[in-house]
């Protein structure tokens, strides 16, 4: 699986005006500010200014469905970007809530004419997860890119 790389220019003069909501699961926090802080650092860098950046906090990654619902219906935003981390433990759970949070996030992008962005990590242990929230392979800037790149379309 190679790097994202983001190739042609982002004009941050027009995207000075763009509003992006981030949706952070507070269950493995520790993982979950990581990817926030890059997402924020990077929609920041490509011109969005920070007022225009709101943070929603939910308890989990099941969760990120329905407030990504909530604001796609009421806020409407250029962007909604939601951020997840679900480790694989000793039971079942890791696949239910992958599968249904993945699922949830692409009917909302069928359904709803604002773009979802799937910032929700799914690895087998703590230390993949470390690896995609901290440094050059943070997950964190991928995200802000996407978003940026979807609002386009």
């Amino acid at each position: 699986m190679g790097n994202f790389y983001y190739s042609a220019k982002i004009n941050e003069k027009k995207n000075k005006n763009l509003k992006i909501t981030i949706i952070v699961s507070q269950w493995n926090n520790s993982i979950t500010s990581n990817l926030l802080k890059d997402t924020t650092k990077t929609l920041e860098k490509y011109g969005i200014k920070e007022t225009n950046i709101s943070v929603i906090n939910v308890p989990g990654s099941f969760e990120l469905i329905f407030a990504a619902k909530k604001i796609c219906k009421s806020k409407k935003p250029d962007a909604i970007i939601v951020i997840g981390c679900i480790i694989k433990g000793e039971t079942p759970h890791f696949e239910f809530i992958s599968n249904s949070v993945t699922n949830g996030i692409k009917d909302l992008n069928i359904l709803f004419e604002t773009p979802l962005i799937f910032g929700v990590l799914t690895t087998h242990n703590l230390e993949e997860a470390k690896k995609r929230s901290t440094g050059k392979t943070n997950k964190g800037r991928e995200f802000a890119i996407s978003a940026i790149e979807m609002i386009k379309i």
